[in-house]
């Protein structure tokens, strides 16, 4: 059930990254107030999860296999969008993720790790892994955007939400890849707003902090349910003490695709993490 609701009867919504767990909840929100989705992901099975949960539940949606990273896929799924639902007047830039090459294996470089062969540090960081963490959540928000709002700007009217994190406001250990990717997120949010707002399409980010997904379930987590080490300090530095829920992201996101409630909103990048941002540890 999302938190309030707004009119977006006759509107077309695309969520890339849509068959994971946040922007899957972020989906179904939208369809549940009115919006016809086209749910993307690299993986055809996890947007039809999606899109099968919209359908039983009486909205309109339907799944699309789409690489974020291939200009070709982009193309070829807002072609069948518009065919199929419509032009876009929403786009949710969800699609992301990491790569265990572009991530340091310690937190903080001793000594003792420059002789350690299992040890990958920033020096043992692969170009590879690197720049694929940049493709999917960098260059993958770039191009989706170019595809998908085109047509908002030929109309004068739409709106963008790119999915940022915790990471690109202070970076964490370990994830240097994926915490210099996102922070290029939220200054390509900032560019955007400023270079679309003469044609009328408003754009924004929501950085998520802590959520359990597939992507983090086994760092975070133990088989027995438990946090691990990093996840217990996750929920230490947390001043809420816990981890978000999905369904915890649907206001920020149904306000900021309101075009009633937010239509003086551009340029923005709101943290939706239990007031991790704002915790200095001390």
């Amino acid at each position: 059930m999302v938190p309030f609701t707004i009119d977006l009867e006759g509107k077309t919504a695309v969520v890339t990254g849509g068959g994971g767990v946040l922007c899957g909840e972020m989906a179904v929100a939208l369809a549940e107030c009115g919006a016809g989705v086209a749910v993307l992901s690299r993986k055809l099975e996890n947007a039809e999860v999606v899109a099968s949960r919209i359908a039983e539940a009486g909205g309109i949606a339907r799944a699309y296999a789409c690489d974020v990273t291939d200009r070709a896929s982009l193309d070829a799924t807002n072609a069948a969008v518009e065919s199929d639902l419509g032009p876009c007047d929403i786009l949710i830039n969800g699609a992301g993720g990491n790569a265990p090459s572009g991530t340091a294996s310690v937190e903080v470089l001793e000594p003792e790790h420059l002789e350690d062969d299992e040890a990958r540090t920033f020096f043992e960081l692969d170009p590879d892994g690197i720049e694929f963490v940049f493709d999917v959540n960098f260059i993958g928000t770039v191009a989706a955007t170019q595809v998908f709002s085109r047509r908002m700007a030929e109309r004068g009217a739409g709106c963008i939400v790119n999915i940022s994190s915790m990471a690109a406001l202070t970076p964490l250990t370990k994830v240097a890849s994926y915490s210099a990717a996102k922070a290029a997120v939220n200054n390509f949010t900032e560019w955007l707003a400023v270079h679309l707002a003469g044609v009328g399409v408003r754009v924004n980010a929501i950085a998520p902090g802590f959520f359990l997904t597939r992507q983090n379930e086994a760092l975070l987590t133990n088989e027995d349910g438990t946090f691990t080490a990093r996840g217990d300090k996750i929920v230490e530095h947390t001043p809420m003490g816990r981890m978000g829920r999905a369904d915890e992201l649907i206001g920020c996101m149904l306000w900021l695709v309101s075009d009633t409630a937010a239509s003086f909103v551009t340029g923005t990048v709101i943290p939706v993490d239990g007031g991790f941002n704002a915790y200095s540890g001390v």
